[in-house]
């Protein structure tokens, strides 16, 4: 046993030092990682080994898993470096992680969790003059402390969900060109409703995949939600702003001028639904998180007629800068607006607290408004109503589908039915 402890001690540090004179042997075996979204944001929670034998057990004492995080685009702190993974569970596996009664994979279920940034494969970092949410170069070394076989050769990955979704749109609007991603449905012959969802400030660039997990908007293909909107399902589309969406001529803009991609994006919507006729015009739904709530809000204004319902959270767009004659405009746009008194960031008292309030007085009837006090651990794993995250994540009710009550607590209801936030939505149509 001591060895073997030696042995690890030594590969690690061989590992992370790079000691060249190291006489230890072992044979390298591959690996593929298995990433995917959660509440506070992507990780890595599973690893599958290739075995050169078949077998039909696994022991997940028997693994050591250490991480190594580097990147060429930014700095990442000294902290959240490299550090071990602590394995929770194995199990036999085929190659892309699904449980066999033998063969030649091995699965190691890792822990993850929102205080655990060793196990992101994503980096927010500043990257020339934009700050935003970067895929870092992620490696693992896996040693089997009965064997000293060492696992260290990366083969890959998969990202459940994600990996459903087209990653290869493209949109060309003047000079300026946009990446999105895109989920169809198995529709059964039927019309579909499309879901738009729009990324926060952190997830701009030309890689969808950094929308989709940046913060879990991967799920809204998840048969969980799918199945709320019939037979036929859902669309999904995942447009990316080349940078941030509140991007102005010059600087930011909160509302007070016009931003730089609101004509693209539209543009872009039209041509999506265009290319797929078996969209139902009359059931399209555009949502985002504070940047994205920005936007979201801003087609809504320009364009209020086409869209069937808007889910927004941690809205950024300034209420000073929603004009009377724009809210008599907007006031039968079904909305959802879902935020948190502690946000700090896009601060309630001056973006959505007051526009729903106006809405409200100006006759709107079918606007609704989930007002949290903090946001919390809705899993119960991390510490449920006595963890708080920041108070800016408003979006993690939306992802989950937890969002359900009005501003003055009581459920929203459908039909005299209580209903969540997806259901409201799916019931949604332009007459």
């Amino acid at each position: 046993m001591k060895n073997s402890l030696l042995i690890i001690c030594l590969l690690f540090s061989n590992w992370i030092y790079g000691n060249p004179n190291s006489e230890i042997k072992s044979s390298e075996g591959s690996y593929k990682l298995v990433v995917e979204g959660f509440d506070w944001g992507p990780a890595v929670n599973q690893v599958i080994i290739t075995l050169e034998n078949e077998v039909s057990d696994a022991n997940p004492a028997e693994f050591k898993v250490f991480a190594k995080r580097e990147s060429s685009q930014g700095e990442i702190p000294e902290s959240q470096k490299s550090g071990e993974r602590d394995v929770v569970f194995a199990f036999v596996s085929d190659e892309n992680g699904n449980r066999v009664a033998s063969g030649k994979h091995i699965t190691l279920v890792l822990e993850v969790s929102p205080t655990q940034p060793i196990g992101s494969p994503i980096q927010y970092m500043r990257v020339g003059n934009r700050g935003g949410n970067f895929w870092i170069d992620y490696s693992l070394t896996i040693i089997n402390s009965k064997t000293n076989q060492v696992w260290n050769q990366a083969a890959g990955k998969i990202m459940p969900l994600v990996d459903e979704y087209d990653l290869k749109g493209k949109f060309q609007y003047g000079n300026l060109t946009m990446s999105y991603a895109s989920f169809s449905p198995e529709t059964k012959g039927k019309k579909a409703p499309l879901i738009i969802w729009l990324h926060g400030g952190g997830e701009g660039g030309m890689d969808p995949t950094i929308a989709l997990l940046g913060n879990r908007a991967a799920n809204y293909a998840s048969p969980e939600i799918q199945t709320l909107f019939g037979d036929a399902g859902a669309y999904v589309l995942v447009p990316q702003s080349p940078t941030f969406w509140m991007q102005a001529a010059e600087g930011m803009t909160r509302g007070q001028t016009n931003d730089i991609y609101n004509e693209a994006l539209f543009a872009l919507i039209q041509d999506y639904v265009k290319s797929n006729p078996g969209i139902d015009a009359k059931r399209i739904y555009v949502g985002g998180c504070s940047n994205g709530g920005y936007m979201s809000l801003k087609l809504i204004l320009e364009h209020a007629d086409y869209f069937a319902a808007g889910y927004i959270s941690a809205l950024a767009y300034d209420a000073q800068y929603v004009t009377e004659q724009d809210i008599q405009k907007i006031k039968q746009v079904p909305m959802w607006f879902v935020h948190s008194k502690d946000d700090g960031v896009t601060k309630p008292e001056s973006t959505v607290v007051p526009l729903y309030d106006r809405l409200k007085k100006a006759g709107a009837k079918n606007v609704h408004f989930t007002f949290y006090d903090h946001v919390t651990d809705i899993t119960g794993f991390y510490g449920g109503d006595n963890y708080h995250y920041n108070g800016h994540w408003s979006w993690i009710y939306v992802h989950a589908n937890q969002a359900r009550t009005g501003l003055d607590g009581s459920p929203v209801l459908v039909g005299g039915r209580p209903v969540t936030i997806m259901e409201w939505m799916a019931a949604q149509a332009k007459k």
